[in-house]
């Protein structure tokens, strides 16, 4: 039955939104709803009944009922009139439009109580979409694969937005219920044992969140309240009312959301998408606050947690700490070492690519974590970026490839439909032997052939061509002539499926091999202990060399972007150098190349580089090669 309004004000948590239950087996309930006069929680089934909720001076209605248990289905009732999906549902068993379920997380049975998280400077991230990961598409799937990512090295498993969004196809970006994990996934105890196993097999897992704006489609949050403000737009529609009247509550919701993932379902890290679109001019940034509240709970729970910001803004406040105006944010995505990298694969110059293209670009990149600091990008027609030296290389994750440089294309082209096998190997080298954190994007490992496609499952006929339309027009700044793919076609979902049968093939056999080894290498050779970190560039000749001095050791590269055979003089101290990996060499399927062993360097010494290759040098103790 309903409880009384004095019962419901002693022993609800007035920070908490949802359906919770509580210890004495009732559930309490509780929406923030400030424009509507009246709100009653409708439970649905055999034991239907209407019961009324109290409303608070702040706009939240509150309810504790008793006689109800996981797997019970409701809605919110707003003025008497039409019935909603509760905006802090924990699970929308029948997709967004249906009625919220009551989801019991107590009863989740985890192992990782010694599990203490991955720090950020050894970590190694790999993202994945969990709908074309696997044939299955779902959490649990995911976890018959983990072998195969602690086989390969990598540290991190990167989940795209798994939040519920329309439909079983979509990128996940178009979520509109933030607390409730995608039913056609498998739901929120499918991915509690993903991330419980993942801990168990030394995998640390992080989420992908999406705190700029929500999917259109089954989105009734502004029939509560106003979550959406007026003052600004995104590229995705209105902005999330972070600063303007009545914003106090829904900065609340999102850091409640941030904190339940991290604490409920014991997630290591936070993705924060595009924060670029998070528009917040009060005295203390929503990402400021939101990275206290996380902070404080790393401490409460004695484990290592991170917050990793998607941004194009080149703007060091992100990583700053407080005291020096910044928000502190653990790291954050470093575009320009993604656009520099790819113009020199590829030779791409339209869009966002003209702006690169040469050797001193990713020169700059490596040396100070983007290269725009102030300088004029003429892409965006004006001064873009300011200085982020100082900030220690761990803060800035980088790839050759993600969902966004991929999808984003017309066709969707992976780096193994655009540049030859030597150049995947380079594209290779250069991330995982940067002083950064690197990130590998699903398939990548192996070269998988398939598109990943922008897809959708809309129900909206006017938001089904809307998306189509929008996509063409993207487009058209890259100068692609390719007819796209139709987003809502399930085909255009089903090719962006990995191919998993080509790692047994070659050359995608030995292209793993070979990421393999370059993470053992990344790893052994502890590249981020380095006492300092040198770049030259030979802009001429498309060459870009990096080395490493420690205490006692010291390591070098020659990245080498050109389509001829260059012989370069071998810019290193005198003495013996080992070769610790040549990507030209006939293991690894190259050309092959007289660099097996070592090199004695020499003040006439030349070293002679294959077309798109990269030598990784350390140099030997005395009287050893």
């Amino acid at each position: 039955m309903h409880k009384t309004a004095s019962e419901s004000l002693t022993q609800i948590d007035a920070s908490m939104v949802g359906a919770i239950p509580l210890a004495d087996g009732s559930w309490q309930f509780s929406v923030w709803a400030p424009e509507r006069e009246r709100v009653s929680l409708h439970i649905l089934g055999e034991h239907e009944q209407v019961a009324p909720m109290e409303k608070e001076e702040r706009g939240y209605h509150r309810a504790i009922l008793k006689k109800l248990a996981a797997g019970d289905r409701y809605l919110y009732r707003l003025d008497d009139s039409h019935e909603r999906p509760d905006p802090a549902s924990r699970f929308q068993p029948d997709g967004v439009h249906g009625p919220s379920e009551l989801v019991d997380l107590r009863t989740l049975r985890w192992t990782d109580s010694n599990w203490k998280g991955r720090p950020l400077e050894t970590s190694i991230f790999y993202e994945l979409h969990v709908g074309t990961y696997t044939r299955e598409g779902t959490f649990d799937a995911i976890v018959k694969r983990l072998p195969e990512l602690v086989d390969l090295g990598v540290t991190t498993i990167e989940l795209m937005p798994v939040a519920q969004f329309p439909g079983s196809r979509n990128w996940g970006y178009d979520d509109v219920y933030l607390f409730a994990p995608q039913n056609s996934y498998g739901g929120p105890y499918a991915l509690e044992r993903l991330v419980d196993a993942a801990h168990a097999h030394g995998l640390a897992v992080a989420l992908d969140v999406v705190y700029n704006h929500l999917g259109p489609e089954g989105n009734y949050l502004a029939e509560y309240g106003p979550y959406f403000t007026e003052k600004y737009r995104t590229p995705w529609g209105k902005a999330v009312n972070f600063d303007d009247a009545h914003s106090e509550p829904v900065r609340r919701f999102f850091i409640q959301n941030a904190l339940y993932w991290l604490k409920e379902y014991h997630f290591d890290a936070l993705r924060l998408d595009a924060i670029h679109g998070i528009f917040d001019f009060s005295a203390r940034h929503f990402l400021e606050e939101l990275q206290d509240e996380v902070g404080r709970l790393a401490k409460q729970l004695g484990r290592q947690i991170h917050l990793v910001a998607e941004s194009d803004l080149n703007d060091a406040r992100v990583l700053l700490p407080r005291e020096k105006g910044g928000y502190g944010l653990a790291a954050q995505w470093s575009d320009d070492f993604h656009h520099s990298l790819h113009t020199l694969l590829t030779r791409e110059r339209n869009g966002y690519y003209g702006d690169f293209g040469d050797v001193h670009h990713l020169a700059g990149v490596i040396r100070d974590g983007w290269y725009y600091r102030g300088q004029f990008s003429h892409f965006r027609r004006r001064q873009h970026g300011n200085s982020a030296r100082g900030i220690a290389k761990s803060r800035f994750v980088v790839f050759s490839q993600n969902h966004d440089q991929v999808g984003n294309r017309a066709l969707g082209e992976r780096l193994s439909r655009l540049v030859s096998f030597e150049g995947q190997k380079l594209a290779a080298g250069v991330t995982l032997l940067s002083p950064f954190v690197p990130l590998l994007f699903m398939g990548e490992e192996y070269g998988d052939t398939s598109p990943f496609l922008y897809f959708t499952s809309h129900e909206d006929l006017g938001l089904i061509e809307a998306v189509r339309r929008g996509r063409r027009e993207e487009f058209a700044g890259f100068g692609w002539k390719h007819e796209t793919p139709d987003p809502q076609d399930p085909a255009t979902f089903g090719a962006s499926t990995l191919k998993r049968e080509l790692q047994e093939q070659e050359p995608h056999h030995t292209l793993r091999a070979f990421y393999k080894k370059l993470i053992q290498l990344r790893n052994a050779c502890h590249l981020g202990a380095a006492s300092s970190i040198e770049t030259n560039e030979d802009e001429a000749h498309q060459c870009l060399s990096i080395l490493w001095k420690f205490d006692s050791a010291a390591l070098a590269a020659f990245f080498f972007f050109g389509h001829s055979e260059f012989e370069m003089e071998a810019t290193l101290h005198s003495g013996r150098w080992v070769v610790r990996l040549n990507s030209a060499d006939s293991q690894w399927r190259g050309p092959g190349s007289k660099w097996k062993e070592g090199i004695v360097v020499n003040a006439s010494s030349r070293i002679v580089l294959p077309p798109q290759s990269f030598l990784f040098l350390e140099r030997a103790a005395a009287g050893k090669i």
